[in-house]
């Protein structure tokens, strides 16, 4: 009885085992449906197509107005290095005894500038001169002087 027990179990199979190299994956259906019948595709590819587009376009508006972008470039920076400086200014002002110092300090550099260039009509014709050649280094030889 033994004998016949061993050879049924020996005769007795696994149901359908599959072998595969090592190293593959198996795969199985996917339960999801293709992208096409998603309702969000049809949103999803003229999406796709304007941002593959875009860097032609950006390239064109770009060259096409190059000057206007730098002037609104330059006065956006502008307006933020005068907020930055008046922002300054003020935390500056919010210290105790800084604000009446600077004010002596601009007073003194006043009553100097009055005594050394304004007093006299030498001194006056001196100091239009030096503002003249000035004026002649920065906008040029050809400018007029006055």
């Amino acid at each position: 009885m033994e004998e016949s027990n061993v050879k049924t179990a020996d005769t007795t199979q696994t149901p359908d085992i599959k072998t595969e190299p090592s190293g593959a994956i198996s795969t199985t259906p996917s339960a999801t449906p293709p992208l096409s019948d998603q309702p969000w595709q049809e949103w999803l590819e003229p999406v796709l197509e304007f941002l593959g587009k875009l860097p032609d376009y950006l390239g064109k508006f770009f060259s096409d107005y190059k000057q206007p972008l730098i002037t609104v470039g330059l006065i956006v920076a502008g307006i933020i290095s005068v907020k930055l400086t008046l922002a300054l200014l003020s935390a500056i002002n919010d210290v105790p005894l800084l604000a009446p110092i600077f004010e002596l300090v601009g007073i003194g550099y006043t009553a100097w500038f009055v005594y050394r260039y304004l007093l006299q009509s030498s001194t006056r014709s001196e100091l239009l001169t030096e503002f003249n050649t000035l004026k002649a280094e920065i906008l040029g030889t050809g400018s007029k002087e006055s």
